[in-house]
């Protein structure tokens, strides 16, 4: 090869570098996350799991029952700290008859970080006004903020269905008049997300355990709220159950389930309450689905000693 030859292939090739060197230095941060939405078969139902975001929780003095030590220590372990980013997650069940979606997200009414809930089923493939009915775990604000839009109902031909003593609590006017002043804001949350389908006709309570639709069925949960209700999907012999919120903090409280959390209003029943559907599923190897677990907060449980240990679900690219 001739010098001049090797010459221009190096200084060639330098330059290159150089150029891809800057191309890659210079490049943005995109500082954006893939959409939130995750699908998965029960027997012939279609579940889609929906993020309505993260939001930070300082769950080292928000859980009871232990002491923030313990709590720092069990997060450290799973390489986590407080505050904790915590998943917020809805559930979309389609029924083949029936689209059924268990929870919607907090919308505005629990900061900025939240409310993505609705742009995650769109991006999964559905529209609101595919919707049919609406389950509501509780009424938390970031379970029922996504009801509503300035005033007006996000899911137009939804029928909503929640637990009487739920609503009997959430929607008084006397329960909220007796509030302290820092829980007010959970009773005129859950009044305005539910008005325009209270104004509808389109909330329509149950009581207690309920079928609802073909495989789907509401069975009381209470001690979080006081009509906490978890619901039941079964089809062709496969089970998933959606928890709302019976746990928060997966780190913590799947090896101590007698943790409980400030927001629970009777801990001396949540506890039991969690106890007893810990058991169950990992008795039965069924799927629970978790508002608060990692999105997208589908596995299964296993006894772990004293506690248990969460096996999140395998994931697969094509239901």
């Amino acid at each position: 090869m001739s010098p001049f030859r090797r010459a221009f292939l190096g200084t060639t090739v330098a330059a290159c570098i150089a150029l891809a060197g800057a191309a890659h230095a210079e490049a943005p941060l995109a500082k954006s996350q893939a959409p939130g939405w995750y699908r998965m078969k029960v027997g012939a139902f279609e579940v889609t799991a929906l993020s309505d975001g993260t939001v930070a929780l300082p769950v080292d003095k928000l859980l009871s029952h232990t002491t923030p030590a313990e709590v720092s220590t069990l997060l450290a372990r799973s390489y986590l700290k407080s505050p904790l980013e915590t998943s917020v997650n809805g559930y979309l069940v389609n029924t083949g008859a029936k689209l059924v979606l268990i929870d919607t997200g907090a919308a505005g009414l629990f900061g900025p970080t939240l409310g993505k809930l609705v742009a995650n089923l769109k991006a999964s493939g559905y529209q609101p006004e595919q919707v049919d009915e609406i389950y509501i775990t509780h009424m938390h604000p970031d379970h029922v903020g996504g009801l509503t839009a300035d005033g007006k109902a996000v899911f137009p031909n939804a029928v909503v269905r929640a637990d009487r003593r739920e609503g009997d609590f959430w929607l008084s006017q006397k329960n909220l008049d007796a509030a302290p002043a820092d829980n007010k804001g959970f009773f005129q949350g859950a009044m305005a997300s539910l008005a325009p389908y209270v104004a509808a006709g389109r909330l329509k309570p149950f009581d207690g355990a309920t079928d609802l639709v073909p495989g789907i069925r509401a069975v009381p949960a209470p001690g979080h709220t006081p009509g906490h209700t978890i619901y039941v999907a079964e089809s062709e012999g496969q089970r998933i159950v959606f928890w709302g919120d019976l746990m928060h903090v997966a780190a913590v409280q799947f090896e101590h389930p007698s943790v409980t959390i400030g927001f629970d209003s009777d801990t001396k029943v949540a506890a039991p309450q969690r106890q007893k559907n810990y058991a169950d599923a990992a008795k039965k190897g069924y799927f629970v689905a978790v508002a608060h677990v990692s999105f997208p907060g589908i596995g299964q449980l296993r006894t772990d000693g004293k506690g248990y240990r969460w096996l999140p679900a395998n994931y697969v690219s094509a239901p």
